[in-house]
């Protein structure tokens, strides 16, 4: 052996010389080793597999990772810091030279320009119980319509979405964005912000053209992260006078309700001539709106708001010369629950006028600010719930005013197959309807060259030009999960819509003639295995609870779990229409995806307390677990 080195190819053939002697010396066993586990890894095998596989094989041999990382570890390191040094160049060289890399890079020269605000929120509780805090914050003011790359640092409303770019696309990128993806409506539009706070607007019954210059108050996103609670979008007249305003507000469940208020340009002129002054009226808009959103878990989603918004920019909308919003919270008894303030903490800052210097200078003290808002909001609940003892309100499912949260991949995946479902449903119904069904939650997959269809329109054979049209406007992702769990669509429905308010309908009267009452559906699979999942998928399904959360953390106890407690349903389960349908009319891939992601849910919900994310750990903890005995089948 002395005259072999420790080469990989002699050190491979070695290797591959004592793994066959070994198969041949007691072959038997062997053989059926190496048949279950290639049968295992044909059926369920995946990626992850061949990691865990690798990771089981490098832990079996300590010695050989360590004399790998001996004499390749400085290696890798170095390598490994010269790409963080490459990255760190490119991005200095586009933050101080942003015309090599993109031409585009303009200054706005309509209106208002783009700006970077540092600022200040402050917020005092007075009800309940008192509590007041106050942290930085930058927002950054840009004028509605601007689609363009602002010296280097700022990249607004980009005709490329975010989850379209590549890695080169991402690193050329600047540092700081608005993407018009994460405002309003969910996904993405061809036409920008602009476009979406058109629709917005005539979703309102409002015509757009009242407000054709539109200036947006946010926080951006810095390398594609930002926490942003609330977007100020300010609404002026042809005559560049502020006369309406968005106020787009995101809780941290990832759901978000936009407020649309105006200005009652009545009432100050009551006022002005109540009490005269010799000093020009400043600019504003002062507003009560109802509060329908759940925000904090402080407080509940009943109560009204008062918004002061001063005009943040001058007559014209010539320049920006400050910004102040103040929101005021009570009660839906009336009594004053907290202020919260946001104010220009210095001086604003032309985006287009940064020099190289200024604008490291920036970046290197407002960095860390959007990274360290949601850890800030995290403590103060802390504070509320452990120092202050508020009680904490649940939170309850959207209302129609609202946007539900992003889908999950499982619940894309339902929302295709509950889509061509409603859609068959709705052409063999015998009455002279149209459906205009509105989902919930797929924005989040759309891009540019295919923008996610959140709206659809079926009609029945019998359709006519007059027919009775209805909508079926999903409230939030979850129902498409609740929905796969009922044996009879015609109660899944009518429970979701009328209990746990998952979905709403504005003509509830015309669902029996699309959810038809009918016997149980005929099961016919087309292979053993087809055969057996849908017939577990029967085994395990079971009618969800119907959603009545406890209203605060005070009412969690035995009084309020009888309160929930549903009879016990003895009916026998039975295959379900949904289930029936794939069958009859889904490709190969769309059962196999279906039959994969209802077990899994229903396998959840019985055994996992209701967590996919459980279900999948100790998914990877058992192939760990088989990773882990081939190998040591292979090394003993």
């Amino acid at each position: 052996m002395d005259s072999i080195d420790d080469s990989p190819l002699p050190l491979a053939v070695i290797r591959l010389a004592d793994y066959t002697d070994r198969f041949l010396q007691n072959w038997p066993v062997s053989v059926a080793l190496s048949t279950g586990f290639t049968l295992y890894y044909a059926f369920f095998g995946s990626r992850v597999d061949v990691v865990l596989f690798a990771v089981a094989a490098t832990l079996a041999s300590p010695d050989k990772l360590q004399h790998f990382v001996a004499r390749h570890g400085w290696t890798i390191l170095g390598g490994g810091l010269l790409a963080a040094l490459a990255v760190i160049f490119v991005r200095f060289m586009i933050l101080t030279t942003p015309r090599i890399f993109h031409t585009s890079s303009a200054r706005w020269t309509e209106s208002a320009g783009s700006f970077f605000i540092p600022s200040r929120t402050t917020h005092s509780r007075f009800f309940p119980k008192k509590h007041s805090f106050a942290y930085s914050y930058l927002t950054v003011g840009i004028p509605v319509g601007l689609r363009s790359n602002v010296n280097g640092i700022l990249s607004v409303d980009s005709a490329v979405p975010t989850a379209s770019r590549g890695w080169w696309a991402w690193l050329l990128s600047p540092l700081y964005e608005v993407d018009s993806a994460h405002y309003l409506a969910r996904g993405v539009d061809n036409g920008g912000l602009r476009e979406k706070l058109d629709r917005f607007l005539s979703s309102q019954s409002v015509e757009p053209g009242d407000y054709p210059h539109a200036f947006l108050v946010t926080a951006p996103k810095f390398l594609g992260y930002s926490f942003n609670p609330v977007s100020f979008w300010y609404l002026y007249s042809p005559d560049k006078v502020l006369s309406a305003m968005i106020l787009e507000v995101n809780n941290t469940f990832d759901e978000r309700r936009p407020y649309l208020v105006f200005r009652d340009f009545d009432q100050e002129k009551q006022i002005q001539s109540s009490e005269p002054s010799s000093s020009k009226p400043v600019s504003k808009i002062s507003a009560s709106f109802e509060k329908d959103f759940h925000v904090s878990p402080f407080n509940s989603r009943k109560g009204s708001y008062s918004v002061l918004a001063k005009d943040p920019l001058g007559p014209g909308m010539t320049n920006f010369r400050g910004l102040d919003v103040t929101i005021n919270l009570k009660s839906s008894k009336g009594h004053p629950k907290l202020v919260a303030r946001l104010v220009n903490q210095h001086d604003a800052i032309e985006v287009a006028r940064m020099s190289a210097l200024r604008k490291i200078l920036f970046v290197s003290q407002w960095f860390w600010i959007g990274f360290a808002t949601f850890p800030r909001i995290v403590k103060e609940a802390g504070a509320l719930f452990f120092r202050r003892s508020l009680h904490v309100w649940y939170r309850p499912e959207p209302l129609k005013q609202s946007l539900g949260r992003h889908a999950t991949t499982s619940e894309r995946h339902l929302e295709a197959v509950f889509r061509e479902y409603l859609r068959h449903h709705v052409e063999q119904c015998p009455k002279d309807i149209r459906v205009r069904y509105v989902a919930s939650g797929i924005g989040a997959s759309a891009t540019a060259d295919a923008p996610a269809v959140t709206e659809d329109v079926f009609a029945s054979k019998l359709a006519t030009p007059s027919a009775c049209d209805v909508e079926m406007r999903v409230l939030t992702p979850v129902f498409y999960a609740r929905f796969a769990h009922y044996a009879h669509d015609f109660e899944g429905i009518f429970n979701e819509l009328a209990e746990s308010r998952t979905v709403a309908v504005d003509k509830p009267d015309v669902l029996p003639h699309i959810f038809l009452k009918r016997g149980a559906p005929p099961f016919h699979a087309a292979s053993f295995a087809e055969f057996a999942g849908f017939r577990l998928i029967q085994a395990l399904r079971r009618t969800p609870e119907p959603i009545r959360r406890p209203m605060t953390s005070a009412e969690t106890g035995a009084g309020a779990q009888r309160n929930l407690q549903k009879p016990v349903d003895i009916r026998g389960f039975r295959i379900s229409s949904m289930d029936a349908y794939v069958l009859e009319h889904g490709s190969d891939c769309t059962k196999r995806t279906y039959q994969s992601v209802v077990s899994r849910l229903f396998l959840a919900d019985r055994f996992f307390m209701g967590s996919l994310e459980l279900l999948s750990t100790v998914e990877i903890l058992l192939r760990a677990g088989v990773a882990y005995l081939f190998v040591s089948a292979l090394y003993g």
